[in-house]
């Protein structure tokens, strides 16, 4: 008769940061989604652009920036140190 198994435990700290270090990981991908996502919606080959898209791509682009700092000081161990992987 075999034991039941018990489930694994992660450490909720290293756990977290695996998490974090994914959607850092996805960031890019996201952000790359978000910057051509006017061209699928738009009809038709444009051959210029309006103040409407320039402004969208700014404020992609502020996006991806807060939310990459946002990221940075948890993918830091707590003694200052780059994460390594476990």
């Amino acid at each position: 008769m075999a034991l039941p198994r018990r489930p694994l435990f992660l450490a909720r700290s290293s756990y977290r940061r695996r998490r974090l270090r994914d959607a850092a990981r996805l960031l890019p991908i996201v952000g790359l989604g978000l910057l051509l996502l006017p061209l699928f919606l738009e009809p038709g080959i444009r051959d210029h652009l309006v103040a409407r898209d320039v402004t969208y791509f700014f404020c992609v682009w502020l996006v991806l920036i807060v939310v990459a700092a946002l990221f940075a000081p948890g993918l830091r161990k707590r003694d200052g140190r780059l994460d390594d992987d476990d």
